[in-house]
């Protein structure tokens, strides 16, 4: 099973948590097939707001989510 990464991001309530306070708009950056190129787009994105403490881009294990004793 390949071991795809979503990258996305948005506004959190708390800069050290991941209570996403607009889930209707979260920027999707992508899915990838890899943690290195997940983990490139990630800094990409969220060097892009580095100066915005509310926003914060999270790399979601897809293949955990869907194979979860693995």
């Amino acid at each position: 099973m390949s071991k795809l990464h979503l990258v996305f991001g948005g506004r959190v309530a708390d800069p050290q948590g991941v209570d996403f306070t607009d889930p209707h708009n979260l920027d999707v950056v992508g899915i990838f097939p890899d943690y290195k190129t997940a983990e490139a787009a990630w800094r990409a994105a969220a060097q892009r707001t580095v100066d915005d403490a509310t926003m914060k881009y999270v790399v979601v294990h897809l293949h955990k989510l869907l194979q979860p004793d693995n």
